[in-house]
């Protein structure tokens, strides 16, 4: 579908009146995972509040389907969009099973008495989720992640076409993190339901998302495609890091480079062999050097962000004098040599020649081997 379903135009957001975040424009599309990112207190949960209706809209207008989002009724509105939001739900005496029905309300009669089907649906949801084994129990009595699971059914069992969800992994452990955010993907693909939330995890929303809402100060900072959003200066600007970097390669956020300009390890390395290495000696605070590598490799990805010398060779070409000699330079310099195991071809066969040299220096050693260097005070 090539039209927008979900449109906000010139919207401010915000609370008693006064505007957190003006001036948002978005068309999304039915069926889109959004995420929206950006740092604490930035508004993205007050975005989620608006469109949900349990904030006033400040300025603007949100047109959903066709229609404005005011002009919705309540049990209208229910069977087009569910909301999964941080505020805890407290209740007495309800099985998870329960709480899922509550799903179904909107279908119901005003004695929200439920069919052979909302039944179905109920159980269909539960299963969804992979909650069966906590369906009966009391949902007070059930761990967050759990709880999340069970929200989720509920949301899933209003068979909607847009779904809202405020931090939905911040409760879960890695395994469910990643089966939540499975569980909606699928949803999107398989349903065409659109599907907007919020997440802290900035390497899952890059993983996970159509498209991505980078909130920052009073405005939309960015939104585009993972591809377009996900760039080192970007995310630098967007959270305001100045002690770390983000590799947007890999989508991981990585730590400060050891301190000091001076290298006291050369780590021979490629392909992707130095890279537990590199974060051990980073872990330690011990600067390092390494080499010879291509900047199409793994080992290269890491090491631009941690080392204090990285020597290269351009890509797919055979490892010139030039490089070789400046390698031996840097490796001579330093107290200690780890070898990481580079596998060796006919393009990178010099490093063998620097192994060699490695062997005969006496200086070779492992990162486990090496104390930490403490920073002084």
């Amino acid at each position: 579908m090539s039209e927008a379903y979900l449109q906000l135009k010139h919207l401010s957001v915000g609370y008693q009146k006064h505007a957190v975040i003006s001036g948002i424009d978005l068309d999304i599309k039915k069926g889109e995972v959004i995420a929206l990112i950006g740092p604490n207190g930035a508004g993205k949960s007050t975005i989620l509040k608006t469109l949900s209706r349990a904030l006033p809209i400040i300025e603007g207008n949100i047109v959903l389907d066709g229609k404005n989002l005011t002009d919705y009724q309540n049990r209208e509105l229910s069977m087009k969009m569910a909301v999964i939001l941080t505020d805890r739900i407290k209740v007495e005496l309800m099985t998870c099973r329960d709480i899922v029905a509550t799903g179904r309300y909107p279908y119901t009669g005003r004695l929200g008495i439920l069919s052979e089907e909302d039944n179905a649906r109920v159980d269909e949801a539960i299963a969804a989720v992979h909650a069966e084994e906590i369906a009966l129990k009391d949902f007070n009595a059930i761990s967050d992640g759990q709880r999340q699971r069970i929200l989720l059914a509920r949301a899933v069992c209003q068979d909607p076409e847009i779904i809202l969800l405020d931090e939905p992994t911040s409760f879960l452990d890695v395994k469910h993190k990643l089966e939540l955010l499975s569980i909606l993907t699928n949803m999107a693909r398989k349903k065409n339901i659109t599907v907007i939330t919020s997440l802290h995890e900035i390497d899952l929303a890059e993983k996970v998302a159509d498209r991505i809402v980078t909130v920052k100060g009073q405005e939309v900072f960015g939104y585009g495609e993972p591809s377009e959003v996900f760039s080192e200066e970007g995310i630098r600007r967007l959270y305001d890091i100045d002690n770390g970097f983000f590799d947007p390669l890999f989508g991981n956020i990585e730590l400060q480079k050891p301190e000091g300009d001076t290298p006291q390890v050369f780590v021979l390395a490629g392909g992707s062999s130095g890279i537990p290495v590199f974060r051990d000696l980073q872990r330690k605070n011990i600067p390092f050097a390494t080499g010879i590598l291509y900047p199409n490799e793994n080992d290269y990805q890491v090491a631009r962000l941690f080392a204090t010398e990285v020597i290269t060779e351009k890509a797919y070409c055979t490892i010139t004098a030039e490089a070789l000699e400046r390698a031996k330079q840097v490796m001579a310099a330093c107290p200690y040599i780890i070898d990481a195991g580079a596998q060796t071809g006919e393009m990178n066969a010099a490093v063998e020649e620097l192994r060699k040299l490695a062997q005969e220096s006496g200086k070779l050693t492992t990162a486990e081997a090496l104390s930490p260097i403490r920073t002084k005070k």
